[in-house]
């Protein structure tokens, strides 16, 4: 029987986490999973979670949100027209086949090892999106042929790994290959919704030990966080549109790409101090 304590504290935590989520994505335009993951396992662990799974567990949980803020991005973006539906179905297969071998090589790497990758990756990302410039290209088109079936695979593998949709990794590749900015965040909606459904049924099939995963926990999707953090973000994430808008997002920017260097260094002092 979990402590009720201890299960309205990890609300508490959650809906922090989820209102957090929602501004930043409203604001910086950045995926929740970025936020999510390592949130969501540091509040897990200090609610006294752990184990060599948990990492699954918080990947899972921010793949299973990022289907419906998704789903609800890519409707908004086509509404306006700014989604490049070509790119979306030639790289959907190499997507999806990406994220479900994604699925299957997380579901065997302990926790520390899925952490270390987080670590890496992020730390990337955060220099990227802190000192990449908008006139960087690699080629003025989208790769195609078998460019586009080896970057297509790595995107879903990559994602899932992290625990994010195709923001972080498919926004940049774009507009490393002449796609226009805004058509590049709502064409990578799409990605997180080929990348985030087909992980998520597969993490709901992952069999975890009871004891060492939070409560109401199926699969490896913990369902409160789920939940909880979908709730708070469609309740904040207007806020952080608001604030967009009255507010120069270059600096914010930069701030959060130093914050998420921070995360990604912390994560892996975890992983090499414990």
């Amino acid at each position: 029987m979990t402590d009720p304590s201890l299960l309205f504290l990890m609300l508490i935590l959650l809906a922090v986490i989820g209102a957090f989520a929602g501004v930043l994505a409203g604001l910086l335009g950045v995926g929740g999973g970025i936020v999510l993951v390592p949130a969501f396992f540091y509040a897990f662990s200090t609610l006294g979670y752990g184990g060599p799974q948990l990492m699954q567990v918080c990947l899972a949980t921010s793949l299973a949100t990022i289907i419906v803020t998704s789903v609800r991005s890519l409707l908004s973006h086509n509404r306006k027209g700014a989604v490049d539906w070509d790119i979306l179905r030639t790289w959907a297969p190499g997507i999806v086949i990406g994220a479900v071998v994604g699925v299957l090589v997380a579901a065997s790497l302990r926790s520390i090892v899925l952490q270390a990758i987080f670590g890496c990756l992020a730390l990337v990302i955060g220099l990227y999106m802190g000192l990449g410039k908008a006139h960087w290209r690699l080629a003025e088109e989208m790769p195609k042929g078998a460019r586009r079936a080896a970057y297509s695979p790595a995107v879903g593998f990559l994602s899932v790994l992290m625990g994010i949709g195709g923001g972080s990794f498919g926004v940049p590749l774009m507009s490393l290959h002449g796609v226009p900015i805004h058509r590049a965040v709502a064409t990578a909606a799409g990605f997180g919704v080929l990348i985030a459904a087909p992980s998520t049924a597969g993490f709901l099939l992952l069999s975890l030990d009871p004891a060492a995963r939070p409560p109401y926990t199926l699969g490896a999707v913990n369902l409160p966080a789920f939940l909880i953090v979908i709730a708070m973000t469609l309740i904040t994430a207007p806020l952080g549109v608001k604030l967009a808008h009255s507010l120069d997002p270059k600096p914010l920017k930069r701030v959060f790409a130093v914050f998420l260097v921070l995360v990604a260094l912390n994560m892996l002092r975890k992983v090499a101090f414990g």
